[in-house]
């Protein structure tokens, strides 16, 4: 995983309503930036309605929240409808913006932590959260 201090990879993706984001477009404000292993499985739907009902005072503080995990866009989009999300989602299903975001487990590569990085204005890592049980 990536540490505070560092700087976050950039990446441009196409989210769940269609549009492009590019990472640094962001610059200038907070990103809560969530990565979660697969849609519609428990835990990730719990994670995700958390950041559904949070999302208004995350955007009063000036906050993005960027949901991202290595599912298809078809079952991404499905994931983001059925659980009424208002903010961006994207499916890395190339796996790239994980593997730049050392997401992966190193003993399992093909499994994300579910893991929350916090994204300075400045495009600097000011918090990382893992979600995994131990």
């Amino acid at each position: 995983m990536l540490k505070v201090g560092d700087m976050a990879p950039d990446f441009q993706a196409e989210t769940t309503t269609g549009r492009q984001l590019k990472l640094s477009e962001l610059r200038g404000k907070l990103v809560v930036l969530y990565f979660f292993r697969k849609a519609f499985t428990r835990n990730c739907v719990v994670e995700t309605r958390g950041f559904r009902d949070n999302y208004p005072e995350l955007t009063a503080l000036g906050a993005e929240v960027v949901g991202v995990s290595c599912d298809d866009n078809a079952t991404q989009c499905e994931f983001a409808e059925s659980n009424d999300v208002a903010f961006p989602m994207i499916a890395d299903s190339d796996r790239s913006i994980s593997r730049s975001f050392k997401t992966f487990f190193s003993w399992l590569p093909a499994v994300s932590h579910r893991v929350t990085y916090v994204i300075d204005e400045r495009g600097v890592i000011a918090g990382v959260f893992n979600h995994e049980f131990q």
